[in-house]
């Protein structure tokens, strides 16, 4: 592929629409998730594995219960229209929700997932938030494609 300035592709892919749809981590070695209810800070996401082969089923992907440098996830909150990001800040955690309901200015919550966190037999994260939206950008790219060229992220 020559070489391209975008980011699309060389860098990262993105899924729009990423609340209860399975993220490969195949193609990419982690996967960025933005969520939040803008305005209320009501937004609680819930993190499970996934096995897009469908031999095994769908466990709970315990990433906010580890420190960072045992495989856990580090959690930022922000404001939804920019600002400063503080780690985990005032949000409640348990091993795989991500909660935002206590948040009073930081509307938005982040955290990433990476592909060594998931079990042996697992190649796929999900994210479900319950109120709001949430995205997924899917980094740290294996193979670099044109956008044009870019095979989804999405699992089974």
């Amino acid at each position: 592929m020559a070489a391209t300035p975008d980011g699309l592709g060389r860098l990262f892919n993105v899924v729009k629409t990423a609340s209860g749809v399975n993220i490969k981590l195949v193609d990419g070695t982690a996967a960025t998730f933005v969520f939040g209810d803008p305005g209320t800070g009501a937004a609680i996401a819930t993190v499970t594995q996934t096995d897009s082969t469908g031999v095994n089923s769908e466990i709970n992907l315990n990433v906010f219960n580890q420190t960072p440098e045992n495989l856990g996830s580090r959690a930022y909150v922000g404001p939804d229209t920019g600002g400063t990001w503080l780690e985990n800040g005032a949000a409640d955690f348990t091993a795989n929700t991500f909660d935002l309901s206590d948040e009073t200015t930081n509307d938005t919550g982040v955290f990433t997932v990476r592909a060594e966190q998931l079990a042996d037999g697992y190649d796929s994260v999900q994210v479900t938030v319950n109120t709001g939206t949430c995205f997924a950008i899917l980094h740290d790219l294996t193979v670099q494609r044109k956008p044009s060229n870019l095979r989804s992220p999405l699992g089974a």
